[in-house]
């Protein structure tokens, strides 16, 4: 099974941690001390990553194709 959701890394005392949010918890059924596998992409700067192209993209849909591949969203 493959969930996808959006979190932000929070800090909790001297360790770090992502939350779950509720709806997903609901949804899927969680509960504590249940084991799971999480895959972590952290975001780009879009401006970075944007401004990179500038003047140069010639295929809009082609390079909107392959940042979805680099971001793992084929």
């Amino acid at each position: 099974m493959v969930i996808q959701t959006r979190t932000r890394i929070r800090e909790w005392g001297n360790s770090f941690g992502v939350v779950i949010p509720r709806e997903l918890v609901i949804k899927e059924g969680f509960k504590a001390n249940d084991r799971v596998i999480i895959r972590i992409d952290k975001r780009q700067n879009l401006e970075e990553f944007f401004g990179k192209g500038k003047g140069k993209i010639k295929d809009a849909q082609k390079e909107k194709n392959e940042a979805k591949k680099l971001w793992g969203m084929n």
